[in-house]
């Protein structure tokens, strides 16, 4: 018995809206209704992340790299 996504492809556009816009306080029609305020950009991201992977059966992965800032002189 498959279960029903939490998220709909409404509820992301209305994420991705309120990213692009830069608000933290986000209103999704539901069912059920309900406004939501998040606690940064952040939050919002990595719930987008995951509101996508639940809705259309994808995983993103990210790849992240770092350096130390050395140069080797010779």
């Amino acid at each position: 018995m498959a279960t029903e996504p939490l998220w709909t492809e409404e509820d992301i556009a209305t994420l991705k809206a309120a990213v692009r816009s830069g608000v933290l306080t986000v209103s999704y029609d539901g069912p059920p209704r309900r406004t939501v305020q998040y606690q940064s950009l952040s939050e919002m991201r990595s719930l987008l992340a995951e509101m996508v992977g639940q809705v259309r059966g994808t995983t993103i992965y990210r790849r992240v790299a770092y350096s130390k800032g050395f140069e080797r002189g010779e």
